[in-house]
Formats: C-alpha cells, sequence, structure tokens
C-alpha cells in the first residue's frame, strides 16, 4: 500500500508542477500568446487553401517531386532539365550556401585589412581606407552588383581575346577559367574530410581562446586542418592530376569556370559587406585596453606581433557579436543575385513559380531556407562567442 501512495504522489507531481506554473500570469499569458498565434496560422491556412480551390489553383507540395523543364546555369551538383523541382531547389540552396560561405570568408578578411589600414600611422593610408568605407556602405547594394556584372560582361575582351595572366588562368566576359585538381571519383570524399578537418581547427581556436593556453598552436591548427583530407586521399588510393582549360568552340573547357553571374555576385557582396565589417574590426581593436598593447611592447613585440598575438585575440571577444549581424545579413543580401541572372534560392523559386503558379508554396520555401540558415549561422556564432568568452570567477 505504500508503494502504490508513493506511486501515485510521484505520479501526481508533475500535474501539480503544470498546474503551478500555469497558475503564475506570465506562464499563462506566454501559453495563450502561442495558443493565438497557432490558431491565427491554422486560420490564414485554411482560408489560403479555400481560396486556391475556390479558384481552382493546384496547392501542396507534391510539385516537388514533378520534372523541371528549364536550366540552370551552374551548379555543385548534377542537374539537367527533365530533373524534380526539388533537385533544382536543392542546387539553388547549395549555390546560395557557396556565395554566402566564400562572401563572409572574403569580407572578414578585406575588412580586418581596412581596419587595420584605419588604424595605420600614415595619414594617407587611413584616409583612402576611410574614402572606401564611406563609398562603399553608401552606394546600395544592388546598384554595386549590376555595376560589377556590367564591367565583367561589358569590359572584359571576348572569349578568343581572353585574357591570360599566367598560363591555364583566362579571365573573359564570359568568366574566370581556373586550372583544377582532378582527384577522380574521390574528390567529395576529400573534400568532406577537409571540412571535417576545418571543424577540429577551429575548435582547436576556440580551445586556445578560451583557456588562454600558451604555446604557438600553429602547426597543431594545420595538422588538424590537413590531416583528415590526406589520409582520405592516400586510404582511396585516388590519383591527382591538374586539369587546365582548353579552349574549345565558343568558350573554355575543362577546369574550374567561374561565371560572370557568381564573380559579380561575390564581388559585390564581399566589397559591400566589408565595409561594414571594417567598422566593427576597428571598434573591436580600439575596445582593447591601451595597457595591453604597452605591456606588449615593453616586452619587446613588434607592432604586427603585438596586433597578432595580443590585440586581436581579445578584440575578438568584442567583435564578434556585431559581425555576426553582417554574416547574417550578407547571407539573406544574396537574394539580390536575382538581378543579374545567377541561380540562386530565390531565381530557382521566381522559375519555379513561373511554371507551376504555386507562388504560395515558393515563396514558404525560400522564408524556411533563409530562416533556417540564418538560425545555424546566429546558433554556431553564440556558440564561437560564448566559447570564446574569458572564464571568469
Amino acid at each position: 500500500m505504500a508503494d502504490l501512495a508513493a506511486n501515485a504522489q510521484g505520479g501526481a507531481r508533475p500535474f501539480a508542477r503544470l498546474t503551478a506554473a500555469l497558475s503564475r500570469p506570465t506562464t499563462l499569458a506566454q501559453v495563450l500568446f502561442v495558443l493565438g498565434v497557432a490558431a491565427l496560422l491554422v486560420a490564414l491556412t485554411l482560408v489560403a487553401q479555400s481560396n486556391l480551390e475556390r479558384l481552382s489553383v493546384k496547392s501542396g507540395y507534391g510539385f516537388l517531386w514533378e520534372k523541371a523543364p528549364f536550366e540552370l546555369g551552374e551548379s555543385l551538383i548534377a542537374y539537367k532539365a527533365g530533373d524534380t523541382y526539388m533537385r533544382a531547389f536543392a542546387v539553388g540552396i547549395l549555390n546560395t550556401l557557396k556565395v554566402a560561405a566564400l562572401g563572409i570568408i572574403l569580407s572578414t578578411a578585406l575588412g580586418l585589412v581596412i581596419a587595420l589600414g584605419q588604424l595605420s600611422p600614415s595619414s594617407v593610408v587611413a584616409r583612402v581606407c576611410r574614402l572606401y568605407i564611406e563609398t562603399a556602405r553608401n552606394v546600395p547594394l544592388l546598384m554595386q552588383l549590376i555595376f560589377w556584372y556590367a564591367f565583367l560582361t561589358a569590359s572584359l575582351p571576348r572569349v578568343k581575346q581572353a585574357l591570360s595572366p599566367v598560363e591555364g588562368v583566362y579571365l573573359s566576359n564570359r568568366g574566370l577559367f581556373l586550372p583544377a585538381l582532378d582527384f577522380g571519383g574521390a574528390g567529395g570524399q576529400i573534400g568532406l574530410a577537409l571540412l571535417a578537418g576545418l571543424v577540429m581547427a577551429v575548435a582547436l581556436m576556440v580551445w586556445k581562446l578560451r583557456t588562454q593556453a600558451r604555446g604557438n598552436i600553429a602547426w597543431a591548427f594545420w595538422g588538424l586542418l590537413l590531416l583528415p583530407a590526406i589520409a582520405t586521399f592516400l586510404l582511396s588510393g585516388a590519383t591527382v592530376s591538374l586539369d587546365l582549360p582548353e579552349l574549345k568552340g565558343f568558350n573554355f573547357r575543362g577546369g574550374l569556370a567561374v561565371s560572370p553571374e557568381f564573380l559579380a555576385l561575390l564581388l559585390g557582396l564581399t566589397f559591400y559587406t566589408a565595409a561594414f565589417n571594417a567598422e566593427v574590426i576597428r571598434g573591436g581593436i580600439l575596445g582593447v585596453p591601451k595597457g595591453q598593447t604597452e605591456a606588449a611592447t615593453a616586452l619587446g613585440l613588434k607592432r604586427g606581433q603585438v596586433m597578432r598575438l595580443v590585440v586581436i585575440p581579445q578584440a575578438l571577444r568584442i567583435i564578434i557579436p556585431p559581425i555576426s549581424n553582417n554574416f547574417l545579413n550578407l547571407t539573406k543580401e544574396s537574394s539580390l543575385a536575382v538581378a543579374i541572372g545567377y541561380p540562386e534560392l530565390v531565381r530557382v523559386a521566381n522559375v519555379t513559380l513561373a511554371e507551376t503558379s504555386q507562388s504560395i508554396e515558393c515563396i514558404s520555401i525560400i522564408m524556411l531556407v533563409f530562416l533556417t540558415i540564418s538560425l545555424s549561422t546566429s546558433l554556431f556564432l553564440n556558440w564561437f562567442n560564448a566559447r570564446a568568452a574569458l572564464v571568469t570567477r
């Protein structure tokens, strides 16, 4: 009997906790708000479905498994007309992620250079960097994208007169063509191994920032970054060869081709976002106490060593939160590529909408994908910021 009573009390405790929580005004208000939002979404869905049925418009996401009749200019995965709309959307998502990732890396590197230039003792360098910032961030991004696209397609020579500064590298109004390494069928596996190595190398940097461990971790960083890819290459038995682009017919074949649409988008996003990143980085550097720089100089460190070993690691804790917003904005602003014809997510959705007339579904896919990318980026940067923060008692 005692066991039954104890079990009854144990089963009643969760219900009692729930009743106590709902009795609080703030908790009850939050529950009612969530229920209200859910009811509103359900009502909107029912109304939209009713209107679509009344107008005899097909609805639902079943069209994603139908055949898409259009081609896409470039893709990271194999795609051709006749593949499903789902695969076309996958191409658009991967193209968006590609330009966003490269834009974040390049705009951060350029922003760091411009920020250091503003802090240069040379007044000429500082003024030039300041002029760049004021110009880049005050010209609308859409205008910059159109400028870069017009410059690449109208100012560069035709394919047969392509510029070739180095053997195997060609630049024309059809894009940039570069030599590429051919790993046979193991290229995907090596790429995944390199990505895994990058994650481990970043984790090592976070650990060093968090613990302030002494010593140089450069060898460990490059080892973690490259060893997984090297081991995968050796274990797979792949052979490597250099694939050079060659002029065949009306265009170059082989190697790595970078389209003018992608190049214009990447240049526009990089130069535009770098101006904002430079201001954030400059503010973070100036936020480090001056005594840290003076102490490092007193120890005999050179200016570059002081900046690399003392100032920038401490400035990261100030820089990461605001620069996260710039990264999120860059990802979302990649949707402006629809104006220059780059086949990212929004352009694929627009072409799909024209073919299927399913506007609600296409727009909801765009919203869901960008929301997922933004939340994932935000979660990673928040995690990185928390790990890089100083450990205090």
